[in-house]
């Protein structure tokens, strides 16, 4: 049996004539019969050697590996993945529901009756919200305004309050957030020339997507109260007189539930229910309740019906319990 090796360039470029080498010379014992190969014609260390060198002139290059693992493709899809073992084949994890946004609304409504009575009502409201990786930021600021008259009587103001919210979310987990928020109200009718609520909290969402949301909030809520001092004075001229406290304060436990569901391309569901405990005074206790139901015009516009309901267990005397405002609202979004 004859192997031949193929020409090479010699040292001074001297062409080199083709050898031949016998069988015993390159393969190993095992490989041949003992009739053929001597067990003395080379050293056992030798052996290996120049068989792999043989085989590696005459293969071609592709049967150097099997082909089943030369076929395989890369199970990291090009990135590099590192534990505490060592570099680990994974394959690559789904990337995650981007939830980037960054929304400005603008809302505006307005309610005007004539006839044995006149009527007159405005509403406006300026809704942003951004969110970047694990940060989110909103803020709400809100206006109405009202009045009434009877014949040719002049127009009496019957509603008039201020509103502004801010508040910081941070997701710790992809369900978790913690949040710090302050917002205020001034009310004329309701005796308040400020509530300032300051609180932070844990959220909970069961539901986190772009299309719809369901969550939780448990929080401590600082309420901080100063009255007018014209609903101050009216109340000490009373028969009997009440005596009202220019300022009050008090310290609640806060619960929220929220929902909104982007139904359609076109719909959009939102409510909310809070709950706030005084702490110190168990009569002291408020629910607020919001829904609000948005169609989309186009791109743009929409027209949204919002019902809001605002119940305190202990008000002020000679101000009612409930406030319950509805409205039909045309609001312009830009995303």
């Amino acid at each position: 049996m004859v192997i031949a090796i193929p020409k090479s360039a010699a040292r001074g470029g001297a062409a080199v004539r083709p050898r031949a080498l016998s069988a015993a010379a390159v393969l190993p014992a095992a490989v041949l019969p003992a009739a053929v190969l001597p067990a003395a014609v080379l050293p056992a260390a030798v052996l290996p050697a120049a068989v792999l060198s043989v085989l590696s002139l005459c293969l071609p290059a592709s049967a150097q590996s099997p082909t089943g693992l030369s076929a395989q493709a890369p199970a990291s899809q090009g990135k590099t993945d590192v534990a505490k073992e060592g570099f680990q084949a994974v394959g690559q994890r789904p990337a995650e529901e981007d939830k980037d946004m960054s929304s400005l609304k603008l809302t505006l409504g307005g309610f005007l009756s004539e006839g044995n009575s006149q009527a007159l009502a405005f509403t406006t409201a300026v809704d942003y919200a951004l969110r970047r990786g694990p940060s989110q930021f909103t803020a709400a600021a809100a206006v109405n305004l009202g009045g009434s008259s009877t014949d040719d009587e002049p127009y009496e103001k019957t509603v008039e309050n201020y509103q502004l919210r801010l508040r910081y979310d941070y997701f710790f987990a992809n369900n978790l957030a913690g949040f710090f928020a302050v917002s205020g109200r001034r009310d004329q009718f309701q005796g308040l020339a400020l509530r300032l609520n300051v609180g932070p909290g844990l959220a909970y969402y069961f539901i986190d997507e772009k299309e719809q949301r369901f969550w939780a909030e448990l929080g401590y809520d600082f309420q901080y109260d100063v009255r007018y001092q014209d609903y101050i004075d009216e109340q000490a001229l009373l028969d009997p007189p009440v005596l009202i406290a220019d300022e009050e304060e008090r310290h609640n436990v806060r619960v929220f539930v929220g929902y909104d569901n982007q139904m359609s391309e076109a719909v959009k569901f939102s409510t909310g229910l809070e709950y706030l405990q005084n702490v110190t005074a168990a009569e002291n206790a408020r629910i607020n309740f919001d829904a609000a139901l948005a169609v989309q015009l186009n791109q743009d516009f929409a027209v949204a019906t919002t019902l809001s309901i605002k119940y305190d267990n202990n008000p002020l005397p000679g101000v009612e319990k409930a406030d319950i405002v509805t409205a039909l609202n045309l609001v312009y979004t830009m995303d």
